[in-house]
């Protein structure tokens, strides 16, 4: 079931929390939705969920409105908040059964369905303790288990490894990227490498604005922009010093920068010119004073460097 979200915009007194966006996601899809504190994330995923009313725009859960069909969107989508909201006093079964009750699971199939869910979300060990006595790791699971139980086409999730150690954070991720396989997911997180291991493709908004949208490498790739490399060299001239490769190095045509990593090991970071390349002619210089090149590799944009690019204003 596809979520197409068209020209949304979310209004709180004179801030505009969300303006004009439009993006799709796919069937089978999994996105991560990323942005600084206050960048409208929240508040888009709350609109998807009819949540929160939109002060223009729409957004189409398949075929349904969330303007005008909301109740058939809500029984079509499971949504764990941020700050996961549980009954606490209730111990973690009797909660699952009242949660199937609520999203109307027939009858016959609510006991299977609590089951299915203590086992996936790997609540075994708790699943008799009230929820107040959980750890805050698996009061996380509770809440993924209430947003699965019904099997909803759609899953929104906020934060959805908030207080997980690394281990359960595997496993959740794990889950998600097979429960994506067949359902829509928008997965909202802070963790960029969860995002980057989980999701299909990223979007990144700023300010309430879309700044960003494709997959981790396409992303890498357009903030790359000029060519850099690492460059390590071994001499059979122990004489040879690392200031002498350094000078020749920065002498090459299509070389911008040039910098010592280590000295010792006569590791450099070379910056190509815009639009060149310097590989070719790093190789040539190795041949012709005799230096044996051990490491020539690109040195890759991370996510974390793209994503302060676009928000750091």
């Amino acid at each position: 079931m596809d979520i197409v979200v068209k020209n949304l915009t979310k209004i709180y007194g004179i801030q505009k929390a969300v303006d004009d966006i439009s993006f799709r996601v796919k069937t089978g899809e999994v996105l991560g939705f990323l942005g600084p504190n206050g960048a409208g994330k929240t508040t888009t995923m709350k609109v998807i969920t009819t949540y929160l009313y939109p002060n223009a725009g729409d957004v189409k859960v398949g075929e349904f409105s969330i303007l005008e069909q909301p109740e058939e969107i809500k029984k079509r989508i499971g949504y764990l908040p941020e700050s996961n909201p549980l009954y606490e006093d209730m111990p973690v079964v009797d909660y699952l059964y009242f949660v199937a009750k609520l999203q109307q699971i027939e009858k016959s199939k609510v006991r299977e369905r609590v089951l299915d869910m203590v086992n996936v979300c790997g609540l075994e060990g708790e699943k008799h303790k009230k929820i107040g006595e959980l750890s805050k790791g698996y009061k996380q699971r509770v809440g993924l288990a209430q947003a699965l139980i019904h099997d909803p086409d759609v899953l929104i999730l906020d934060e959805p490894t908030s207080g997980l150690d690394p281990n359960q954070i595997v496993e959740v991720r794990e889950l998600i990227k097979k429960i994506g396989r067949e359902k829509t997911v928008i997965l909202s997180s802070h963790i960029l490498a969860e995002v980057e291991a989980t999701c299909d493709r990223i979007l990144i908004i700023n300010n309430g604005k879309i700044v960003a949208d494709g997959t981790a490498a396409v992303l890498r790739k357009q903030a790359q922009g000029k060519e850099i490399l690492t460059v390590r060299v071994d001499v059979e001239d122990k004489g040879t010093e690392s200031n002498e490769i350094f000078n020749l190095l920065k002498d090459i045509e299509s070389v911008e920068m040039v910098d010592i990593i280590n000295s010792e090991e006569k590791t450099f970071e070379v910056q190509s010119k815009q639009g060149a390349s310097s590989i070719k002619a790093i190789f040539n210089l190795c041949v012709s004073n005799g230096w044996i090149l051990t490491e020539l590799s690109p040195v890759e944009t991370k996510l974390e460097d793209v994503f302060r690019e676009l928000t750091m204003n």
